[in-house]
């Protein structure tokens, strides 16, 4: 089906403009930007007053598929995307059993495929003993590594395994960074932590820079692309205002908004690995992504159910659900003035597509992936746990009222969420990767 979303204000890489955009659902693609009158259309959409972006491209999530379904899994995670404008997610590989091999990240492409409703791509996790798979395969974004705080065998901490990762593979890698000595040595003084404001005093800005420093340290000498996952801190920002060409960042939703004063109020809530910090830190991460020092935004959507957060500290698990809310902040951030609505598409969309070599995606342009979202910039609304479609079913953002929503979601061409509805039978598809092509940098305009 051809569809015709006409009147819209696009936010295309060149700025915003006005213009008719032509998506086909059997292709997938963008077919055109204004096309001729006579071109064949089936169905048009009168999206005047409205802004078309490019799908929210997520490059990370914990859908905890397979193991951990009580929590949330591909189909579920896949709808609340579909909600919230995001049309491709990159989820992570702590589930059980962890995805450390290729035939488990195969095994996990095939069960995305029968069960998500927007696109997916799948990281393979390192462990200190397993560069030979890291070696074999190909159908990923990258490699994660957990440079501190972990499950399984998972955590990489040893300084061997680690410059063995660096110099002996070729994918792109991404880190948890937070140093698990000084994350242990905190803990021991504080005899484990006894509140959740704790969990800041455990997790603090020094375990963070610490791992950062070493990781970026690692894929300077080696020569290797790297990307810092939830950057926390301000001293992670000035330390990477030193480091291009190799090194990209991300910041998430709750470290851009939630900060120590949120616990009293929030409790478990807000208990996120990194944890929150200060609102001095908010304000640094604001300005490192307004100067290209952190260039993607990303939801770490890691969700629990309220049962298992209602647990005393430090028994209360970390990790906060978000996207399905994510653009919306991101949007209502637009209207109260904190950037720029291109902005907001470059940090969620077109950086994070290039960061990770994803083939078609991130832009409204012709011969794309016709991945896309409407969106009402002037629509109020409040976020509400009852009608949260992750299977968690809450958000910490509960009683917030925003300003900006998404109202239609196209993946592939097709509608898969229409201002409330969503296609539960439709299936997205496996994101390909084309890493000759360098990553963020090396496709800056």
């Amino acid at each position: 089906m051809r569809t015709l979303i006409a009147g819209a204000e696009c936010v295309l890489p060149s700025g915003k403009q006005s213009v008719n955009v032509l998506i086909d659902s059997t292709s997938g693609k963008i077919l055109d930007l204004d096309p001729a009158t006579t071109a064949a259309v089936d169905q048009r959409v009168d999206a005047s007053g409205l802004h078309l972006l490019p799908g929210v491209v997520d490059d990370q999530v914990h859908f905890r598929d397979p193991g951990l379904t009580h929590k949330e899994d591909l189909h579920t995670g896949s709808l609340a995307c579909a909600k919230g404008g995001v049309t491709t997610f990159f989820e992570m590989p702590n589930t059980n059993p962890n995805t450390i091999t290729k035939e488990e990240l195969h095994k996990k492409l095939d069960l995305a495929a029968s069960k998500c409703v927007v696109n997916y791509g799948f990281y393979i996790g390192a462990t200190p003993d397993n560069v030979p798979e890291l070696q074999s395969v190909n159908r990923t974004p990258g490699i994660k590594i957990f440079i501190g705080s972990s499950t399984g065998n998972l955590l990489v901490d040893e300084q061997a395994a680690l410059e063995k990762i660096f110099a002996e593979t070729s994918l792109p890698i991404c880190a948890h960074c937070e140093d698990e000595t000084t994350v242990r040595a905190n803990a021991a003084r504080l005899d484990g932590g006894k509140s959740y404001a704790d969990h800041s005093l455990i997790r603090d800005h020094e375990a963070a820079l610490i791992a950062t420093k070493r990781s970026v340290d690692l894929a300077v000498r080696h020569n290797h692309r790297f990307h810092v996952l939830h950057v926390s801190t301000a001293h992670e920002a000035e330390f990477l205002q030193e480091h291009h060409n190799l090194i990209t960042a991300e910041a998430c939703p709750h470290h851009l908004f939630f900060n120590i004063d949120d616990y009293e109020r929030l409790g478990s809530l807000v208990q996120m690995n990194p944890s929150i910090k200060t609102d001095c830190d908010n304000r640094a991460l604001w300005d490192a992504l307004r100067s290209n020092v952190i260039q993607v935004i990303a939801t770490d959507h890691a969700p629990h159910t309220l049962e298992e957060k209602d647990q005393p500290y430090p028994k209360s698990p970390s990790g906060v659900p978000a996207v399905e809310n994510s653009l919306a902040l991101m949007l209502d951030a637009v209207h109260r003035g904190e950037c720029t609505l291109e902005q907001v598409v470059h940090w969620m969309c077109d950086a994070p597509a290039r960061v990770w070599d994803a083939v078609g995606k991130g832009r409204i342009e012709v011969g794309y992936d016709a991945d896309l979202v409407l969106v009402d910039l002037e629509r109020t609304h409040t976020i509400r746990n009852a009608e949260q479609v992750t299977k968690s079913r809450w958000s910490p953002w509960d009683g917030v009222a925003l300003t900006g929503q998404p109202l239609k979601t196209w993946v592939g061409g097709n509608l898969v969420y229409d201002d409330g509805r969503l296609d539960t039978e439709h299936r997205g598809a496996e994101v390909q990767f084309d890493h000759d092509r360098g990553g963020y940098w090396a496709t800056t305009d």
